[in-house]
């Protein structure tokens, strides 16, 4: 975990020098009230994550107390393994936080900024670390020591951090199996037809596999579909959380209180909702219209 410490110093390097190369290029940069609020994200998150650990790893030991194969702990290949592991786990708990909308209220401020930069990576969710640790269960069940899986996922949060920019291109073969900027891009875009993809950590042959890819093929909008209009990060941290218990309490069923907390960001209990799927249909049925 304090990796991500030693991190930050390269954190505040390389915004700098993105900040003086976007000046230069015809990109959107950097916005001060903006970045200010990430900054105060990951800060927050931090705080939270840290205190957290301790709950988690405790419950992760104790599983590891159960671990159906005994992993060795001091061998250089356990990485080669461990890594796609927890890069397999981690698509499915971020393809989740879009899919279901109690995990949303959680990631949804990730995607609230209008703009893409290296800020935007530090954009992290004060509420995350509480309810994302169910999805990471397994692991110590299948013999991964909890402080390996600690190590894993902080390597996971730093190669995400390069790819929120838009300083860099397509990278070439690279785009095959690695999350690149150009996936990431597709993936922070509020863009109809682009919704809901390319939910990689750090491989994007998940998406490829189980049909959540998106190809880059246009300039990218930033931001939610309906945007909160707002730089206060107890706003951008809680809100979702605020309209989500909102809706459930005024829910007429029970069928409706259990949808709204596990159907995805949209749904009505009344029908008249569109999710993203729908947007996204509607919109890949447009392009394709003689």
């Amino acid at each position: 975990m304090n990796i991500l410490l030693w991190a930050v110093p390269i954190f505040n390097l390389t915004m700098l020098i993105e900040w003086l190369i976007s000046r230069k290029h015809k990109v959107k940069g950097y916005e001060l009230k903006d970045s200010a609020a990430s900054l105060s994200m990951g800060i927050g998150n931090l705080v939270v994550m840290f205190s957290f650990k301790l709950v988690t790893f405790a419950l992760f030991m104790w599983l590891y107390e159960y671990r159906v194969f005994d992993l060795p702990v001091d061998v250089w290949w356990i990485w080669l393994l461990l890594i796609p592991v927890d890069d397999f786990f981690y698509y499915w708990f971020h393809r989740c936080s879009h899919d279901i909308r109690f995990f949303w209220a959680a990631h949804v401020n990730h995607h609230s900024s209008l703009h893409y930069n290296l800020s935007t990576a530090l954009r992290q969710s004060w509420t995350g670390p509480v309810v994302g640790w169910v999805f990471w269960l397994p692991l110590p069940l299948l013999g991964f020591h909890p402080l390996m899986m600690a190590l894993a996922q902080a390597i996971s949060l730093l190669y995400q951090y390069w790819i929120h920019t838009e300083l860099i291109d397509k990278m070439g073969p690279l785009e095959l199996v690695m999350n690149t900027p150009s996936h990431h891009r597709v993936h922070h875009s509020s863009d109809h037809e682009y919704l809901d993809r390319n939910h990689a950590g750090i491989f994007i042959i998940w998406d490829r596999l189980f049909g959540t890819f998106a190809e880059e093929r246009k300039q990218v909008t930033y931001g939610l579909t309906k945007n909160i209009d707002s730089f206060n990060p107890v706003t951008i941290a809680f809100h979702e959380w605020r309209d989500l218990f909102r809706d459930v309490w005024q829910a007429k069923t029970w069928r409706g209180r259990i949808g709204y907390l596990i159907a995805p960001p949209g749904w009505r209990e009344d029908g008249t909702g569109v999710t993203s799927s729908v947007l996204r249909a509607a919109a890949q049925e447009k392009t394709t219209e003689p």
